[in-house]
């Protein structure tokens, strides 16, 4: 019984359970809120571009809607994440919510392409399965604002994987519920379709009502004088850039007015030289990245198999399903090998694989070994993920938080909108497997550079001042708890 009790316990706290619930209620509340946000992307995921050709849709009208949609992701990304802070985290998150619920009902009543599109640009559908759209960045910098540097791998990790089990039963739900539809007299696989967007405005009012649950401690109001304290910091360190040629210079009237200019500067101006000097190479390996799974997304790779092999419906939901939940188990242990590996270790050797399954992914002429490469892919595809949003916060001020993920956010979209385009030319063209091969490479390049880069890099200077005692004592007590732990496990050892 104390073995289990020991074992429990040591479950409790490798995967970052314990984290969670220090973390607090609304950590859960946004946690479930993307886990029920992505069953709604799964159910677009496995149809979306199924949809579109069942309406006669050409192969390069479906990779320019799902372009175009990428687009209105980035203005309405960049729309809510630049004002969030402002009007609150809580209301910008509850109006993305109800824009899903009003492109679902869009989807579900009409057939005209500009009509659908319209509703997707201007609301908020998931044209690849991934989560693009405004949600995401305003998500985790509010994890990132309640978890301290101790906390935050394992509760971004756990945001992850949630995100997954949501995306792997809105596929499963999908296939079955499209496949008994179409089997109905008087059901056509349109009308089927039709009904699975019922489902995701369904999901968008769950969200809704999740949102309303979160509490004020989500929002940046508490950290107010922090955050003042941060620009003036920052006015200080751009005086001192320039300090040499002001010492020789004669005091001017102008001096005052112009030192309240920082005050007016827009939200990326205010972001420091130091975080800019980072956050631009990390921006231009992103780019790279989301160009790729811009062209391969799922919606497009499930599509791509449907015409490869003429797969039912139900197989393809089944295979997606089942990639989604290898996904959600490999997820899980993102945050202990950051913590053994490193993030940047991390999300390179968890990455590095599932790029080169992008880039074999067209090779195989049988089923099984493509559905194998498919869910290498996709089982190791998120690991990258809870790492790279713990690395931004590690190396941005607080008080910048939701403006850099926002630009993130916003630069990975873009960079995303061109790829479905470029698949859909291929696709037209009988080239479909080209946008695989160049996909990999983009993302092997991405996984390359990302270790060259950063490797090296010093995290978590903006928060030692004022919780370097707590770090360190942090540090001693996993220590001490992991020594106990191997003791207890190799008790005839030394």
């Amino acid at each position: 019984m104390a073995f289990l009790v020991t074992q429990i316990k040591w479950f409790y706290h490798e995967f970052g359970i314990k984290s969670l619930y220090d973390t607090g209620w609304d950590a859960w509340l946004i946690i479930l809120t993307r886990c029920t946000r992505m069953f709604a992307y799964g159910t677009n995921s496995l149809i979306l571009a199924l949809f579109f050709s069942a309406l006669d849709f050409s192969d390069f009208h479906i990779g320019l809607f799902m372009t175009l949609t990428l687009l209105g992701d980035v203005l309405l990304s960049v729309l809510l994440t630049l004002v969030a802070d402002r009007l609150g985290r809580r209301k910008i998150l509850f109006a993305g919510s109800f824009l899903m619920v009003l492109s679902g009902v869009a989807f579900a009543l009409f057939e005209n392409f500009w009509i659908l599109l319209f509703a997707a640009v201007v609301g908020v559908i998931s044209a690849t399965g991934g989560d693009f759209g405004p949600f995401r960045a305003i998500e985790e910098s509010t994890l990132s604002h309640l978890t301290t540097p101790r906390t935050r791998a394992d509760v971004l990790a756990w945001y992850i994987t949630t995100a997954s089990i949501g995306s792997a039963l809105g596929v499963e739900l999908t296939g079955r519920v499209v496949h008994y539809l179409q089997h109905r007299e008087g059901w056509t696989i349109v009308d089927a379709y039709h009904t699975v967007f019922w489902i995701y405005s369904a999901m968008g009012v769950v969200n809704m009502v999740l949102t309303l649950l979160l509490s004020k401690k989500c929002e940046i109001t508490q950290e107010k004088m922090e955050s003042e304290e941060g620009e003036v910091l920052l006015d200080e360190m751009d005086e001192r850039d320039g300090r040499d040629s002001e010492e020789t210079a004669i005091p001017s009237p102008t001096d005052t007015s112009e030192s309240s200019i920082p005050e007016k500067k827009s939200r990326f101006a205010q972001i420091s030289q130091a975080t800019r000097s980072v956050m631009y190479k990390l921006w231009f390996l992103l780019i790279v990245d989301s160009l790729a799974d811009g062209m391969v997304g799922y919606s497009l790779t499930t599509y791509y198999m449907d015409q490869k092999f003429d797969l039912p419906k139900s197989t393809l939901g089944d295979i997606t399903s089942i990639s989604y939940v290898l996904s959600s188990c490999s997820s899980i242990f993102a945050g202990p090998l950051s913590r053994r590996l490193g993030l940047i270790n991390t999300m390179v050797f968890t990455h590095l694989p599932s790029s080169a399954a992008v880039l074999l992914f067209p090779v195989p002429s049988s089923i099984f070994m493509t559905v194998a490469l498919f869910f290498i892919r996709t089982g190791l595809n998120n690991m990258d993920q809870a790492p790279r949003s713990a690395f931004i916060a590690a190396v941005i001020k607080p008080e910048e938080r939701t403006a850099v993920m926002g630009i993130t956010s916003m630069l990975r979209t873009l960079a995303a909108t061109a790829g479905p385009s470029v698949t859909g030319i291929l696709a037209g063209n009988d080239r479909f497997w080209i946008a695989f091969v160049a996909a990999g490479a983009l993302r092997i390049a991405y996984d390359l550079g990302l270790w060259a880069m950063f490797i090296n890099m010093t995290l978590h200077q903006h928060e030692e001042k004022g919780g370097s005692k707590e770090m360190a004592g942090d540090a001693r007590r996993e220590s001490d708890e992991e020594e106990l732990m191997d003791i207890q496990r190799h008790p005839n050892e030394g």
